[in-house]
């Protein structure tokens, strides 16, 4: 075990956001491939940073273990570009006990169905029609996004696939090409996107919020794609 964690941060306060029908406790991993000028976590884009000591790790886990936490997020940043994420999700089921659920853009295949057999659920984003993928997330290995929606589909105990939805960008054609990615589909997550300051781009900064009228509207264009449709920040 190497001396310190791909672990960068976490939450201080525990989410009931963040993980369905769970308490959870969210944890970092930074680094990512992806260069979405939408990006709520751009601190936690581009290279990777030194990560927390396994000590800290574990008196962290310590402590939310106290406060009845029972489940916890990896997310990032990208967690499937951590080596050690096996390791990490070992040791958050077998020293604490709780269920974990990956966040991933599914741009390593490779490193996901190594770890699938060991999460309780994945969310994959699904940023945006294959079309569009490079200009928008600046990723260009298309077949690794498919390789990684067919793994979760067939593999996965219990998943989500969720796009933000940003007006400008998800236009009905758009969408059609998202609904052919995810079909038949357990789950799928239609989420409003929030400006804020902090964002790579500026031009994503004063888009508007994502309207409660759109969501719906998509909603009904992605009927049929999956078991369940969500509507997220309406």
């Amino acid at each position: 075990m190497s001396p310190s964690s791909s672990i960068y941060a976490y939450l201080e306060k525990p989410s009931m956001v963040d993980y369905p029908k769970h308490f959870a406790a969210v944890f970092f991993i930074s680094g990512c491939g992806f260069t979405c000028g939408f990006c709520h976590n751009a601190t936690l884009m581009g290279k990777k940073q030194a990560g927390l000591s396994w000590g800290k790790l574990e008196a962290a886990c310590t402590q939310f273990k106290k406060e009845w936490v029972n489940g916890v997020v990896i997310t990032g940043g990208e967690p499937t570009s951590a080596n050690d994420l096996p390791e990490l999700i070992h040791f958050f089921k077998e020293r604490f006990g709780f269920s974990v659920k990956l966040d991933t853009n599914g741009s390593n295949p490779e490193r996901l169905a190594e770890c699938l057999p060991l999460v309780d659920y994945v969310a994959m984003d699904v940023k945006c029609g294959f079309s569009a993928y490079p200009a928008v997330t600046g990723f260009q290995d298309i077949d690794k996004i498919q390789q990684s929606i067919d793994l979760i589909r067939t593999q996965a105990k219990n998943y989500e696939f969720r796009t933000t939805i940003i007006e400008t960008v998800h236009t009905h054609e758009q969408m059609k090409e998202v609904r052919e990615m995810v079909k038949g589909s357990k789950r799928y997550a239609l989420q409003a996107f929030i400006p804020r300051d902090e964002l790579p781009e500026e031009q994503y900064r004063t888009i508007p919020r994502t309207t409660s009228a759109r969501l719906h509207e998509l909603e009904a264009l992605m009927a049929g794609c999956a078991e369940e449709i969500l509507i997220r920040g309406a």
